[in-house]
């Protein structure tokens, strides 16, 4: 049987003989929808490689594809290839990367390009259980870049597969919880065809973009309607189990966007981890602390607080307080091994920066 999420009861064990009645040419009715009006002309499907699928698949997470265009776009002009991207300071990766978020994903890019020029001699691994050891790279996006660039057999489940699946079987639960991911990884497994497997794939990830929505799926032009248990019961929220709610911590600080006499500002690069890991920003004060009255050992004066604002990670809300201030002398070169820098306002040059500093960079210049 599988799952009753109304009445709470979750069997996890799929009947085989069920599964063959609800799955009958599961991947050929895919496929034939995806030959009619799947997408077949984004940028990553053109002239595809193992580094350009990789790429698209690493953008794509948790991003919108029509935000993701522009950035690959850049980012294929600067890094065609995994050699460019190997030599190039990580720095001018997180750089093209400002904006999309979740930067861990440009540092781990720059990693396993390094990983895979110097274990691999620049050629991706055709194997899943290797390309998986490189740094950023899952077993759904391994499958994705084997299954679209190379033609090798791997089911992928991504978001979009998932609530495919999910719905299409009636698993109930959340996909975020293993016991779950395992039985939709089964199912992948099973449906994975042994041909056409780069449409395939892409097919999936089409159809649950486009047709399985999160809300209000278009299931009167659905491939798989016939077959869809969850269309059977009528009610699309039911599957997939939504992830436990839970009330995000909040934490303030205050942000010093510090000024020179040559109209430079002051950042700092971020350690590697943590949020906007690698990353410049602008000095941070605690809010329960006093304003500081100097920086890097230079008196401040002028000092300015503006309207506070909130930026939301995944696990919780940080409320940032911009403060403008002015140096009160001339400022001196700071050592090579400070982490902070006097940069210019007008032209920052190819610093990763995390959004929010961006806004305030435009916001300061206007002030000045």
């Amino acid at each position: 049987m599988f799952a009753d999420n109304k009445t709470g009861i979750t069997n996890l064990t799929l009947n085989a003989e069920l599964m063959s009645q609800t799955t009958g040419n599961f991947s050929q009715r895919v496929l034939d929808w995806y030959d009619q009006h799947g997408r077949k002309h984004l940028p990553w499907q053109q002239d595809i490689t193992p580094y350009r699928v990789w790429i698209s698949e690493i953008m794509l997470q948790q991003t919108q594809v029509k935000t993701v265009i522009p950035y690959f776009e850049t980012f294929m002009e600067r890094f065609p290839d995994v050699h460019t991207l190997a030599s190039a300071p990580v720095d001018d990766a997180l750089h093209l990367w400002s904006g999309l978020g979740y930067y861990s994903r440009a540092r781990n890019l720059h990693k396993a390009a390094c990983q895979v020029v110097e274990r691999f001699n620049g050629e991706f691994p055709q194997s899943i259980d290797l390309l998986t050891e490189l740094p950023g790279i899952g077993r759904s996006t391994a499958g994705a870049i084997a299954s679209i660039s190379m033609g090798i057999r791997a089911p992928i489940l991504d978001g979009n597969v998932k609530r495919v699946l999910a719905r299409h079987h009636a698993i109930a639960g959340w996909p975020g919880q293993s016991a779950i991911a395992n039985k939709l990884w089964e199912i992948a497994e099973h449906h994975t065809p042994r041909e056409r497997l780069p449409q395939y794939t892409q097919a999936m990830m089409d159809l649950g973009a486009m047709i399985c929505t999160r809300t209000r799926p278009t299931c009167h032009i659905c491939p798989l309607q016939e077959s869809c248990m969850t269309h059977a019961i009528g009610d699309t929220s039911v599957y997939p189990g939504k992830k436990p709610k839970k009330t995000l911590p909040e934490r303030q600080i205050r942000m010093l966007m510090v000024v020179n006499h040559l109209g430079e500002v002051l950042l700092q690069k971020r350690p590697s981890q943590g949020i906007w890991g690698g990353l410049w920003s602008f000095p941070e004060q605690e809010i329960n602390d006093e304003i500081a009255s100097d920086i890097v050992g230079i008196p401040l004066c002028n000092l300015e607080t503006w309207t506070p604002f909130r930026h939301t990670f995944s696990h919780y809300h940080l409320d940032i307080t911009p403060v403008k201030a002015f140096t009160v002398e001339e400022t001196q070169r700071l050592p090579e091994d400070n982490p902070m820098r006097w940069i210019s306002i007008d032209t920052p040059g190819n610093l990763g920066l995390a959004a929010p500093v961006t806004k305030l960079l435009r916001k300061l210049t206007k002030s000045l």
